[in-house]
């Protein structure tokens, strides 16, 4: 199973997450800011990933219906620290 870079803000351990995880937050970013293949494409070099307040917010938001997930992404990114 491949995996997928997260953001690690200037940290020195490199951290990834499992593609299934990944290609889940990437299909509610896509709804929502459109299609970015280098978000999830090795070979476009992952334009570095999501942060994990992204991939919380996209998860978060997949568990409600389609036409909530920006207002649910939204909720939990302001809820970020």
């Amino acid at each position: 199973m491949s995996a997928h870079p997260i953001q690690n803000h200037g940290h020195t351990a490199q951290h990834s997450i499992p593609e299934p995880i990944a290609l889940r937050a990437y299909e509610v970013y896509c709804a929502l800011f459109g299609e970015q293949p280098a978000m999830i494409d090795p070979k476009r070099g992952y334009r570095g990933g999501f942060s994990v307040g992204e991939i919380i917010a996209f998860l978060y938001a997949r568990s409600f219906p389609r036409e909530e997930w920006r207002m649910r992404v939204d909720e939990a990114l302001e809820r970020e620290p």
